[in-house]
């Protein structure tokens, strides 16, 4: 069996990093889209967005809200699991 690793020693690149900054980037992207929308691109109504370019902010929006929480939520919880293997050993 092979001798584990110390316990402060960096654990190998699994992507987490990359998932927590490409999830949030993208939340961020699509609540300054939305945040937008609502404030200087015309608003919207139960139809849709009144402007061309608010219907280009609406889809961006939610395009990145959804997909950004999943990565985000997944590097989140990869993130705790590394730090609780971390704390085990």
């Amino acid at each position: 069996m092979p001798p584990s690793p110390p316990k402060n020693a960096p654990l190998p690149d699994d992507g987490t990093r990359q998932l927590l900054q490409w999830g949030g980037s993208m939340v961020a992207t699509g609540l300054v889209c939305a945040l937008l929308l609502v404030t200087m691109l015309g608003g919207y109504t139960r139809l849709g967005a009144s402007t061309n370019t608010g219907w280009f902010a609406l889809i961006v929006a939610l395009m990145c809200l959804p997909f950004g929480a999943l990565l985000l939520t997944l590097g989140l919880a990869k993130w705790l699991r590394n730090q609780k293997e971390r704390g085990s050993k």
